[in-house]
């Protein structure tokens, strides 16, 4: 229900709440309306239904000297662009570009996006830095941009998760152990039965080397959260004998391994509720060999209109990231 719904809904129950108790100063003190303004609702009832009782949209006022997104964009990409300098030490880099504006109205602009203090600008250009060249700083990893978000290449960054499919008769908890590359969002998962310990994390660090090698991707760096799986010491003893960079996110934050968090949603709703409700499921060896068919399709053919993805599918990611390697090395 909207606001304006709401406030036509109280309208209309006031004028019939007046006419059944036959006392209007009575109805109004129970609604909390002035009688002045009962009878203008009234009128407008009578004379034009009750649809005239629908709140009239407000248009937003026309600024004469509001700013255009192009102004915007302009002082967006010279504040990050010059992260140490402040609102009126931007105006000169500014007019150079075109753009004539007030201090106070530059600060606006930038705090309106998160960029009002050169804390936040040097961190977004951080982020920035690192998701073209893949060139990590701590400033990057606190940045507004988060640090899962980025990888120049294939492999870099693995985002590991696991998610709960649910507890099913005669077999117990069922657990998935999810995997997806950052750069390509290609995944790989495996299904568990029971407890999902630091001992299964780390074998399932081996199945997925050995798979995203069948996928030409080398894996190079995992991003966990701080679950008792991936901080156990098996787990830490794996990720060393990989050697591998583990990257852990901030507790409490799973925003910042949000790439795992929405493909979990995906396979949710794509792959696991269509096939509960198909019929029961008795046979853990066919619910994994369901969901591996159906993660073929998602990594070659299944496009991803994600603003990352942009409609492209994880294999179609891979090659142009590949092209993109093999001409700066050339």
């Amino acid at each position: 229900m909207t606001h304006e719904d709401i406030v036509y809904d109280r309208r209309v129950r006031l004028i019939e709440y007046a006419a059944r108790i036959g006392n209007v100063a009575e109805a109004c003190r129970v609604f909390g309306v002035s009688r002045n303004t009962y009878y203008q609702w009234l009128r407008k009832a009578e004379q034009y239904g009750l649809s005239a009782l629908l709140p009239r949209e407000r248009r937003k006022p026309h600024q004469p000297n509001a700013m255009t997104s192009e102004e915007v964009a302009v002082i967006v990409s010279e504040a990050i662009a010059r992260p140490t300098l402040g609102p009126k030490s931007l105006l000169r880099h500014l007019r150079a570009r075109g753009v004539d504006r007030s201090a106070s109205g530059v600060a606006k602009i930038l705090r309106g996006h998160q960029l009002g203090t050169a804390k936040q600008r040097i961190a977004a250009l951080a982020s920035l830095t690192a998701a073209e060249t893949g060139q990590v700083t701590r400033a990057a990893l606190e940045g507004p941009f988060g640090f899962c978000m980025y990888a120049s290449r294939p492999g870099q960054v693995v985002s590991l998760d696991t998610f709960y499919v649910g507890r099913l008769k005669g077999i117990g908890a069922v657990w998935q152990l999810t995997a997806v590359d950052v750069a390509t969002r290609t995944a790989v998962v495996q299904l568990i039965i029971g407890d999902k310990t630091a001992t299964v994390a780390a074998r399932f660090l081996d199945h997925l080397k050995k798979t995203l090698r069948k996928h030409g991707i080398t894996l190079e760096g995992v991003l966990t959260d701080n679950g008792p799986e991936f901080t156990g010491r098996a787990f830490q003893t794996r990720v060393a004998e990989l050697d591998l960079v583990h990257h852990r996110i901030p507790p409490r934050s799973p925003n910042h391994n949000s790439v795992c968090e929405r493909f979990h949603g995906t396979v949710l709703h794509e792959f696991y509720r269509p096939h509960f409700h198909r019929g029961r499921v008795d046979d853990p060896a066919l619910l994994d060999r369901s969901l591996q068919t159906w993660l073929v399709d998602y990594n070659q053919d299944r496009p991803n209109y994600g603003h990352y993805m942009a409609g492209r599918t994880p294999l179609e990611v891979k090659k142009q990231l590949r092209r993109r390697i093999r001409k700066t090395a050339a």
